[in-house]
């Protein structure tokens, strides 16, 4: 059955208070299915793989912001620094150089989520509180001229239990007002918080979410 991308699309939106910004996850799904909800009036799309989305950068309208979500190489970088708007995925302190100098190769400043690991599942990616505080102390970061950080984000356990996935959600709102008021409470930029998915997003806003992740709800399920 064909899926209703403009009608998922609006659905989704009228749930979603001023504020919260929608990220349609169109990882797994082809250009034209995607252009349903370009023309629809959606501008912000996230992607998971690199080479999927350069080739959906280079025939897609360029007023498109498209977002990395997923794990990210370092090797990779190279590849969606001159377009990219903003990695959700950045977890290490190495991968942020590289971000940055990929970014200053391209004469342009890229924006960057730190990426929790708070799940309780071993496949999901992302730094601990602790790593994520020792990285932010040792302060390199600071000295990187072509890279913004932005805020944080996380992905909860894909559980059924919904007061799990709301502690965990609240967890990250609590660490989100520790790091702004201890390194960027004079920095208007860091204010996103990212976390969210089809399943979840409303749990997500209830815990003080500013940006979801959703492509099931919009596209259906991933065609390929």
């Amino acid at each position: 059955m064909e899926v209703d991308v403009a009608s998922n699309l609006r659905a989704v939106k009228q749930t979603l208070p001023e504020g919260v910004e929608l990220v349609a996850i169109s990882k797994y799904h082809v250009a034209e299915h995607v252009m349903k909800a370009y023309d629809a009036g959606q501008r912000v799309f996230g992607e998971s793989r690199e080479q999927e989305l350069v080739e959906k950068a280079e025939k897609m309208p360029k007023d498109i912001r498209w977002h990395f979500i997923g794990h990210l190489q370092r090797n990779k970088v190279k590849y969606i620094a001159p377009f990219i708007d903003m990695i959700h995925s950045m977890d290490s302190p190495r991968l942020l150089a590289e971000i940055n100098k990929q970014a200053e190769k391209c004469d342009r400043t890229i924006r960057v989520l730190l990426q929790l690991h708070i799940a309780d599942e071993e496949t999901k990616f992302g730094m601990t509180l602790d790593e994520c505080r020792a990285m932010l102390e040792e302060g390199t970061w600071r000295q990187y001229k072509n890279i913004q950080i932005c805020g944080i984000m996380m992905m909860a356990s894909n559980v059924d239990d919904r007061n799990q996935i709301r502690s965990e959600f609240q967890l990250a709102s609590d660490f989100f007002d520790e790091v702004k008021s201890k390194y960027f409470a004079d920095d208007a930029a860091f204010c996103e918080r990212s976390w969210g998915m089809s399943h979840d997003y409303d749990i997500a806003v209830e815990c003080n979410s500013t940006m979801v992740r959703v492509g099931t709800a919009i596209f259906g399920e991933r065609e390929y």
